[in-house]
């Protein structure tokens, strides 16, 4: 184990892993997102100003939240974030759907996979079976 500063406080604290933070901002930053989840909750199409302002947080500190998929919004609710790949805008995660499909296909690709299965999951199961070991009872 090793000694850290926090990055927010200062203070020192033994750090294990995580964002270097001690437990004491740790916990602080979980009652904030705990308040702010509760308000979204309350009220639906509070904009990101009045979120932040009401709540007492940064605007950075929520769209992590966002981005992580903590912090859940409607569709028709104001607050958005861009997509990491294309910059559309999305309410939540890093990557839109298109995005996300795209870097499944090209990960698929580079793996040397089709994406398309060409057997059944019944004609697996048979292969499978009539594949196995068999092992004769000892006495």
């Amino acid at each position: 184990m090793q000694v850290k500063n926090c990055r927010k406080c200062g203070r020192l604290f033994n750090y294990v892993t995580g964002p270097g933070l001690c437990p004491d901002c740790v916990q602080a930053i979980e009652d904030k997102y705990q308040q702010v989840r509760k308000y979204i909750q309350d009220h639906g199409k509070a904009s990101m100003e009045e979120i932040t302002t009401e709540c007492e947080v940064d605007t950075a500190q929520v769209q992590q939240w966002i981005r992580q998929e903590r912090l859940q919004f409607s569709d028709d609710s104001p607050i958005k974030v861009s997509c990491e790949m294309c910059g559309r805008m999305i309410s939540g995660g890093r990557f839109c759907v298109e995005c996300k499909d795209k870097m499944a296909r090209q990960l698929n690709t580079a793996m040397g996979l089709s994406g398309v299965m060409t057997e059944t999951p019944d004609e697996v199961k048979k292969t499978r079976s009539s594949n196995r070991m068999r092992f004769l009872d000892q006495r």
